[in-house]
């Protein structure tokens, strides 16, 4: 069965974006045709870009690094949950990406995003440029919600029925391009890369 990893994009001690996220798990839960798992950044405690080597040769030397590079592989997709900050995603959404790259590639991601005027869309432009170099095929329909009218006095999150429909469209996507680059993980196809 593919494996979704729904993964948090804040580590503030005060977040909204842990509600969130959690609304995304446990609507995706309801779905027979995936399984997913709810990864909070914050539990992996990951300092700045500590590593020694790129992670491009997957030669890691700290636990935590480790500990995360075995959490981000064992999934086929993920749905990013991002806050806007200045314009882009959370720095330590950025740096929890950073932290791998092989991990990360021929897998697809959807977008959850919030903030303020724009519903947190930039922080999602950001990520699907980053998600490009990663190799990871970002799917177009994503869930955009408003700091302001979709949370109760900025901190209490609540959705609506259109923000279930468009999770559900694009679980769906990310479901079927995860499903559909699985084969591309494959050792055969691997080693020809």
């Amino acid at each position: 069965m593919i494996k979704i990893a729904i993964i948090t994009g804040s580590t503030r001690p005060t977040r909204v974006n842990k509600q969130v996220a959690q609304w995304a798990y446990e609507k995706a839960k309801e779905r027979s045709d995936a399984a997913f798992e709810l990864v909070d950044i914050a539990e992996y405690e990951l300092p700045l870009l500590d590593e020694p080597l790129s992670p491009f040769f997957k030669q890691y030397t700290h636990e935590h690094t480790k500990r995360w590079s075995e959490k981000i592989e064992a999934f086929d997709g993920y749905v990013f949950v991002t806050p806007e900050y200045n314009h882009s995603t959370s720095g330590a959404l950025k740096n929890a990406i950073d932290f791998l790259y092989h991990e990360w590639e021929n897998k697809a991601a959807g977008f959850v995003s919030y903030g303020g005027s724009s519903n947190g869309t930039r922080a999602v432009e950001h990520l699907r440029l980053i998600m490009g170099e990663l190799m990871v095929a970002d799917v177009r329909p994503q869930v955009a919600l408003s700091l302001i009218s979709n949370f109760e006095g900025y901190t209490t999150f609540r959705p609506t029925a259109d923000h279930e429909s468009q999770l559900y469209i694009m679980l769906e996507q990310v479901i079927l391009w995860s499903t559909a680059l699985k084969s591309l993980r494959s050792p055969k196809v691997e080693k020809a890369l």
